[in-house]
């Protein structure tokens, strides 16, 4: 120690090296709480980093990159996804995926005439004005541009707008297309039905609790898919205006196949012109011609007033007050009623429904669904057309399909139902649980049926609907070809709707087949004649060529049919 050093320790300002400090009681104690405070402190600030530490990690392993949403007037309900549609098989029809959408909170951009510039550059079909306005509105929300590709999303970071970013929604795509559009529908940008199946069922497929299933419908995809492409052919081959097709089973009412021409695209339905959304199988509404002798004949044998065998006659034309009553292809004779149906005789069927009486007509037509909305899951159904005072004049050119309109899904069901043993079944787009059978309503009896039966089928062996003969599959059916009205009243002698329902096999039926196109042209081919027996009945032929064998129908040969034997004596003359 210096000289200096031990006359400061002498004085007792610093002890010198060698002197030891000595602490009472009270300051050991003061140090040891100085040395715990410390260690909760040190221990407190560990936990918080920690905390930090996990929420980084969640943040950037976990979460997608979008800017928190602020809670606003502007911005939408929440995007759930909604149910898969498929067909009976399972096949795809309507699913979801995932996209990205810009919004910005106009709040926190700083600079808008920059920020509408960068955007507009990024996205060249945004319109200027409407971004600005949008950035300079003060909004906490508002969309920019919805639905983006996962390109053009990639594209947003890059830009480094504050207050600009996209989230997650769901976008709604119909794999299938075109295919199935009238039955399908679609919804709109915020995923809400606008037609078809989406907009009927669209509380149901929008619960998120039943976001995870899947909603299946008794369409066929490969029954659908013959059936449009077939109809497409004939509405090219005969320069048609449209067309439509039905597919139904008999037993159960399920429709297998429903077309509507033109269609349109769901995944792009602004590519094509509004009245392609029209459905003509189920909101069209025709008169169906001479398909409405399988009514007429049905009711009068039901009746009891007109026997299998009667004759009517059919030597000249019919007339009524100031109408006219003639057939297309005359035989100028008595006929039978199963030539009568055979041959299309409007004279024969105008007498037969005046032999019934019109108060039974109504009341028979109106037990078949043919006086109100068919009840099937769409929203878009057409109402029948039909005089409010049902008098004679009336009754005999509505038993041939002239002044009562209906929709060719109409046609279809009534028909199923006196095919099948006399069962009416309430269409359906829902695929029925197998082995369950829908209770029906009796609308003619057993009989009736059969003997109808088997004048469906002379009409493809000897009468107008030959060209839907298929090999092996015994079909029958009826051609129908009337008149459009015209709007000024009275009929378009050029402009027909012509429809061909058919069923297979006659003998056992199980599946009806419809083919309806609107203002066909007659073709060289067809020798200039534009009526069903040249159009819609080789469609419907086509169509159960291409479909039997996928529907477990196999073809069948020399196969005996007693009842269409016994009625076939019944009909006599040349056939046409």
């Amino acid at each position: 120690m210096t000289a200096r050093e031990e006359r400061r320790a002498h004085r007792g300002d610093m002890p010198p090296r060698s002197r030891k400090i000595r602490i009472d009681g009270a300051g050991k104690q003061a140090l040891e709480d100085s040395r715990v405070r410390l260690l909760i402190t040190a221990a407190l600030f560990g936990v918080a980093f920690v905390v930090i530490g996990i929420r980084l990690v969640q943040l950037g392993l976990y979460q997608s990159p979008v800017e928190p949403r602020m809670a606003s007037s502007d911005s939408p309900a929440p995007n759930f996804e909604r149910a898969d549609i498929v067909d009976r098989n399972g096949v795809p029809l309507a699913t979801n995926l995932e996209t990205q959408s810009l919004f910005a909170n106009a709040s926190k951009v700083i600079d808008p005439e920059e920020a509408t510039d960068k955007l507009v550059r990024a996205f060249p079909d945004l319109d200027r004005d409407d971004v600005y306005r949008k950035l300079t509105s003060g909004r906490e929300f508002v969309w920019l541009k919805r639905k983006m590709t996962p390109r053009q999303a990639a594209i947003v970071p890059r830009l480094g707008i504050p207050g600009v970013w996209y989230e997650p929604e769901m976008q709604r795509v119909y794999p299938q297309g075109r295919l199935a559009a009238h039955v399908v529908g679609m919804v709109d940008i915020d995923n809400n039905g606008l037609s078809g199946i989406e907009k009927y069922f669209d509380a149901r497929l929008s619960d998120p609790a039943f976001a995870d299933k899947q909603f299946k419908l008794s369409i066929d995809m490969r029954v659908q898919h013959a059936m449009r492409d077939e109809l497409l052919h004939a509405v090219k081959k005969f320069s048609a205006k449209g067309a439509a097709g039905i597919v139904m089973d008999v037993h159960t009412g399920e429709v297998l196949a429903m077309v509507s021409l033109p269609d349109f695209d769901p995944n792009n339905p602004g590519a094509s012109p509004m009245e392609n959304r029209f459905n003509r199988a189920t909101l069209g509404v025709y008169e169906m011609g001479s398909t409405f002798k399988i009514f007429n004949t049905a009711m009068a044998l039901e009746s009891g007033v007109v026997k299998v065998s009667d004759k009517f006659d059919a030597t000249k034309p019919l007339h009524i007050a100031r109408f006219t009553i003639h057939d297309d292809h005359p035989k100028k004779r008595w006929l039978t009623v199963p030539e009568i149906f055979v041959y299309s005789s409007n004279i024969g069927s105008a007498q037969m429904a005046i032999k019934v009486g019109s108060t039974w007509q109504e009341s028979f037509l109106h037990s078949l669904g043919l006086m109100q909305p068919e009840d099937i899951e769409l929203p878009a159904r057409g109402t029948p057309n039909y005089p409010l005072h049902w008098g004679e004049v009336y009754s005999m050119t509505i038993s041939y399909g002239h002044g009562m309109a209906v929709t060719p899904l109409h046609l279809a069901t009534a028909a199923s139902a006196i095919i099948d043993g006399g069962i009416l079944h309430r269409p359906t787009l829902l695929k029925i649980p197998a082995g369950e059978k829908p209770k029906g309503k009796r609308v003619v009896s057993e009989e009736t049926s059969k003997e109808m039966r088997a004048m469906m089928r002379l009409v493809v062996e000897e009468g107008t609907g030959r060209q839907a003969e298929v090999p092996g599959y015994m079909v029958g059916g009826k051609t129908g070809s009337a008149e459009k009205p015209g709007k000024s009243g009275g009929y378009q002698l050029t402009a027909l709707v012509s429809s061909f329902v058919g069923a297979f096999p006659m003998n056992d039926p199980k599946y009806l087949v419809l083919a309806t196109l609107d203002e066909p042209h007659g073709i060289p081919s067809t020798y200039g004649y534009r009526t069903a027996g040249w159009n819609a009945a080789p469609v419907v032929g086509h169509v159960i060529e291409r479909i039997a064998t996928l529907l477990d129908v196999p073809p069948e040969r020399g196969i005996d049919y007693p009842e269409a034997d016994k009625l076939a004596s019944l009909v006599q003359g040349p056939k046409e």
